[in-house]
């Protein structure tokens, strides 16, 4: 086996064990997405609207400054349309 063949093989088991990797998280985070949906679907059998739930889960991801931003400039708008 000369040096080509070798280092082929060897990053060729060093691909293989990325993908694997890759793999198995991707069976994890479609795991947890089912966690996710059970959560939300026992939230709403228990009378929450899940739409709402995850606008307060998306603001909670965020910095208040910009929450307060986007609020003030939406009270804006509301007003320049007459409904607010």
């Amino acid at each position: 086996m000369d040096d080509t063949t070798e280092s082929y093989g060897v990053a060729a088991g060093e691909l293989k064990q990325f993908i694997e990797r890759y793999e198995r998280l991707e069976v994890e985070k479609k795991e947890i997405a089912d966690q996710q949906k059970e959560v939300m679907a026992e939230a709403k059998g228990r009378g929450y609207d899940t739409k709402v739930l995850r606008k307060v889960i998306a603001l909670r991801k965020r910095e208040p400054d910009d929450i307060a931003e986007e609020e003030a400039v939406l009270e804006m708008y509301k007003s320049a349309m007459g409904m607010a």
